[in-house]
């Protein structure tokens, strides 16, 4: 069995937030709710400035505290690394949210059918896209999905529940990478099984020093940072600024 980890390139990420998008089509997530979310930062002052640039996905952790905060076990984690909430069984508590240092956790609060962005039925926007319009359903998502075959997949299809990343859970299951990663026009992440020597993950990982986030959390993360720690950087530079205050 695999064992999924994922490393993004910090100094190949341009902010595009393609993964974004990609995240937001393929599992159909909620207005407002992005399972993947790009952080900008600035540093400096103009003209002189320095922007960067972090993708945060689900961490997948192998120490995860959503987990063991979960009265119910909806939220469980998988032999092949993939931490995941069963949304049958999920009763809406948000333990998970709360235990999460990485504010990966997004509740949702609507019925599907009120989760559209848009009602595709409207006749006035008919007219604007003469029937050419994107489905808004991925037949992929409500199927079993997993080692364990439940209800895990995608965003927005019951209300009342914890979502998070999936890795996309359903894609891997035929062979495909996430959506994030197979739709960054830069080759920012790198995914695969940490198990395997000659995977693209465990190379990008062994040809560079990485970082995870909020080590000191214990959490031990399956997303490894190659390049500078832009939240350390940033830290530092404040407490240079307290200091000469």
């Amino acid at each position: 069995m695999p064992s999924y980890a994922m490393a993004i390139d910090l100094d190949r990420c341009m902010g595009c937030r393609a993964c974004m998008e990609a995240c937001k089509v393929e599992n159909n997530t909620p207005e407002a709710a992005f399972w993947m979310y790009v952080f900008r930062f600035e540093e400096g002052a103009y003209p002189d400035v320095n922007v960067s640039f972090l993708p945060r996905p689900c961490q997948h952790c192998d120490n995860p505290p959503c987990v063991k905060v979960c009265p119910v076990g909806a939220r469980y984690k998988q032999e092949d690394g993939l931490v995941l909430s069963d949304f049958d069984r999920c009763i809406g508590c948000r333990y998970c949210e709360v235990a999460c240092p990485y504010g990966v956790n997004y509740f949702n609060w609507k019925h599907p059918e009120e989760n559209y962005y848009l009602d595709w039925d409207d006749p006035e926007l008919e007219e604007v896209t003469g029937g050419a319009v994107p489905p808004y359903a991925n037949p992929d998502l409500g199927q079993p999905h997993g080692t364990e075959g439940r209800n895990v997949a995608g965003g927005g299809n019951t209300k009342g529940v914890t979502e998070k990343c999936t890795f996309c859970v359903q894609r891997l299951e035929k062979g495909l990478l996430p959506a994030c990663v197979a739709n960054c026009p830069v080759s920012v992440f790198a995914f695969g099984d940490l198990d395997d020597p000659g995977s693209a993950v465990s190379t990008a990982v062994a040809g560079r020093p990485h970082f995870s986030l909020l080590e000191e959390a214990g959490t031990k993360p399956r997303v490894f940072y190659l390049g500078e720690n832009p939240i350390s950087r940033e830290s530092k530079q404040l407490e240079e600024v307290r200091k000469r205050a």
